[in-house]
């Protein structure tokens, strides 16, 4: 059976880009292997973890190609040179559209800094995440891999875990902790849920 094929999409520095390396490395990861990893940014560090690793990497900017479709043509374009069956989304900061996702139901898996349904959709990601946990004072955040669809974290939750807020928590060391306790942990187990699903119905 030949493990399913990756492309995991990145915008800055890769931090969920190299858990994802860590546990293919480690066989956590063993149902689908990283094919490409495809940046927006050229500038993205992303992009070196992927030159390090072997991986081969392209770069998509929506400012080069001028427009929101002709960037999603520029992607799907890519996804279909690299063969790709399963699209990551570790830190990409672009929002694409409902043309895009509905070509890839199921097919598309994001990670986001909290226990969705709170403190998503449009305008939470990054720090914005934690900065709201902490003002709203909830005890518990954590960490939601979720497939893809046209509403900004709107799609279905494949896995869950939760972190506690400690007393004074920032938003930097709280970003910290729910990378290091849920996100780096639970991005690699979904990736592998979903692939392994992949593998078998390609084996029907």
């Amino acid at each position: 059976m030949n493990p399913a094929r990756i492309a995991v999409l990145v915008s800055g520095g890769g931090t969920n880009l190299q858990a994802l390396i860590d546990a293919q490395k480690s066989g956590i990861l063993h149902s689908g292997t990283i094919a490409v990893v495809i940046s927006n940014n050229p500038n993205a560090f992303a992009l070196e973890r992927a030159r390090q690793n072997g991986i081969a990497s392209e770069i998509v900017s929506k400012k080069a190609l001028g427009s929101q479709a002709a960037f999603e043509d520029g992607l799907k374009a890519t996804l279909k040179a690299y063969d790709i069956d399963l699209i990551v989304l570790a830190g990409f900061m672009c929002i694409l559209s409902e043309n895009f996702t509905r070509c890839y139901e199921k097919r598309i898996i994001n990670v986001h800094p909290s226990l969705i349904p709170s403190f998503c959709g449009e305008g939470f990601y990054g720090l914005r995440v934690h900065q709201a946990a902490l003002e709203y004072g909830v005890k518990v955040t954590g960490a939601t891999v979720h497939f893809v669809n046209e509403i900004p974290d709107g799609g279905e939750i494949i896995l869950q875990k939760a972190v506690e807020i400690q007393p004074g928590d920032t938003p930097e060391v709280l970003q910290r902790r729910v990378m290091e306790q849920a996100e780096w942990i639970l991005l690699p187990q979904a990736v592998e849920l979903v692939s392994s699903r992949i593998c078998k119905e390609s084996c029907r």
